[in-house]
């Protein structure tokens, strides 16, 4: 399969590959037909999907059976009048159903715009307002179906509410008689071309309402390079990515490169994450790929690995925060596995990453992604030289762009001009790169902190920090100081046989180690202990929630 869409497949070299790697792009591609069904006809009784969940239900979907079902969902989609251009909002969590319902969108030239479960009946009537949303197919359970039934009467839009069960009540049709029921599957005589928009994300930036990232049906085109050359998967993997559908990485780790692969997707559908249990479905199951943000890792790390068998294992990636040098050493002298970082965002796919030539560097994005023209930049327009710092951007124009990179932000020129403008996409995000062209993350344009002078990247103290036995996560954040302009703060989760402990005394044990593993004017002036950090689905933490609630 994957030879059909890129220049070469197999590379002797880093060199070799960025030098070399070209994506080949077919005329009006359609990745439920060109990849999905394509694979049905091939390898009918090949595994595309491998799902369980937390009740121990389980289900091999093979390619024939994808088919037959993203067939029956998009004639279902059709009798309900959903066409080409519509708008599909998928509120569908871990359940297979998501796989059905995006592919067969996708058959039918639909635009389908994955959620999560958290939205509330406002978010919902927001998005549906903003992208005309027609239909909603939801997973059925109460409050999800709650907040939908309030936010109907505000969406004249919305002509479909779509439950797949467990209930189904009234107001909503049901998705599974829906599919039983359905006609055979006539493929529309024209779904799509290149530039038409397939998907699209809401993302949130640092101020206002969220954006709608629209991206164009060559997007899973782009996730080649994630799935082939940063998972490092071949048709004999099964790949596990830690990831809600409503989150942008579920179609980075648990779809189109993995299947243009021709891997096997393993879905784990839970509902709370637990070390032990993420743990045992990689040893059950034989998982020999697996990807999630640095949070996962570093609470697996705290678990007794060596009650699992974990031999399966042979490549994991980090993805949705810079990874820890601490996290990354830790697991591989508990595993013999080396964490592979990659950076992208919703905008893009993988733009920068680890890839099998590559010797992993701990704290190390990688190097750019060959199918983008990445750079750094300085403040002043210029490039930056090794060492220096810049902001990471993408080489591009809107009428010439690379697969994967996104096509605007809909229905918001100015925003899509202020962020990709004079043959640039700006990512927002700092780095600098090495002597061997690795990036190093920063931190967000945003998240730098300018304190006597200094601009002081959240991510090198929290590195230093988390070193410590007593931390296992942390973040950084500015509070105003009126001598300092700003000061850091560390807000900390302590290791259980350090909570006891917590105090002045430990405030001050950890100001001086920070102070010891990186420059001192970076360490923490303001130390919190909590609970917990808030996140985001994806696992990111929500630094921005944390200087909100010091501001108030």
């Amino acid at each position: 399969m994957l030879e059909r869409f890129v220049s070469q497949t197999e590379f002797a070299s880093q060199e070799d590959f960025e030098k070399n790697f070209r994506i080949k792009v077919p005329e009006n591609f359609n990745f439920a037909y060109d990849v999905l069904d394509a694979w049905a006809a091939e390898a009918p009784d090949k595994v595309a999907l491998c799902w369980t969940n937390d009740k121990r239900e389980h289900i091999d979907f093979t390619y024939k059976m994808l088919k037959e079902k993203t067939d029956s969902t998009a004639s279902y989609f059709q009798s309900l009048g959903i066409d080409k251009g519509d708008k599909v909002l998928l509120i569908l969590k871990r359940r297979y159903e998501f796989w059905f319902s995006i592919l067969a969108l996708h058959k039918i030239g639909a635009i389908v715009i994955p959620a999560t479960h958290l939205l509330t009946g406002k978010d919902i009537v927001y998005r549906c307002h903003e992208a005309d949303i027609k239909a909603i197919v939801c997973v059925g359970e109460q409050v999800v179906l709650n907040h939908i039934t309030d936010a109907k009467p505000d969406c004249p839009t919305l002509k479909h509410i779509i439950s797949v069960g467990p209930y189904v009540p009234e107001g909503f049709e049901d998705f599974t008689k829906g599919i039983n029921n359905a006609k055979p599957f006539v493929k529309p005589e024209h779904v799509n071309e290149n530039s038409d928009v397939m998907l699209m994300f809401f993302t949130s930036g640092t101020t206002g309402e969220p954006k709608m990232v629209a991206h164009d049906f060559l997007y899973p085109l782009g996730h080649i390079v994630t799935g082939c050359y940063w998972h490092n998967l071949k048709e004999d993997s099964l790949h596990l990515t830690v990831a809600d559908t409503g989150w942008g990485k579920a179609v980075w780790g648990k779809l189109y490169g993995q299947m243009i692969a021709g891997a096997t997707i393993f879905i784990y559908d839970h509902e709370k994450f637990t070390p032990s249990d993420m743990l045992k479905m990689i040893q059950d199951y034989k998982i020999t790929s697996f990807c999630a943000p640095p949070t996962i890792f570093r609470f697996m790390i705290q678990e007794d690995l060596r009650k699992y068998d974990l031999s399966s294992l042979k490549w994991c990636c980090i993805a949705g925060e810079p990874l820890n040098p601490s996290v990354y050493e830790e697991f591989y002298k508990l595993t013999g596995v080396k964490l592979r970082e990659g950076f992208g965002q919703t905008e893009t796919t993988c733009t920068v990453l680890t890839t099998p030539w590559m010797e992993p560097k701990p704290g190390s994005m990688g190097r750019p992604n060959p199918g983008y023209d990445v750079n750094i930049i300085k403040a002043d327009g210029t490039y930056a030289e090794v060492g220096e710092r810049g902001e990471i951007v993408i080489r591009a124009t809107r009428d010439a762009k690379p697969c994967g990179l996104f096509a605007g932000y809909l229905k918001d020129d100015k925003k899509t001009e202020a962020a990709w403008n004079n043959g640039l996409y700006h990512t927002g995000d700092e780095a600098w790169r090495d002597e061997d062209g690795y990036f190093w993350f920063v931190g967000r344009n945003d998240d730098v902190i300018k304190s006597s002078g200094y601009r002081i990247g959240p991510f090198e103290v929290e590195s230093a920090l988390i070193s410590h036995p007593a931390v296992v996560e942390c973040a950084i954040t500015a509070v105003p100081d009126p001598i300092r302009g700003q000061v850091v703060k560390a807000t900390v989760v302590l290791a259980e046989n350090y909570k006891t402990k917590a105090g002045d005394a430990l405030i001050k044990e950890l100001q001086d180690y920070v102070k010891q593993v990186t420059a001192p004017y970076k360490y923490p002036r303001v130390m919190e202990f909590v609970d917990e950090l808030p996140k985001t689905i994806s696992g990111k933490i929500k630094r921005g929630e944390i200087r909100d609630k010091e501001n108030r």
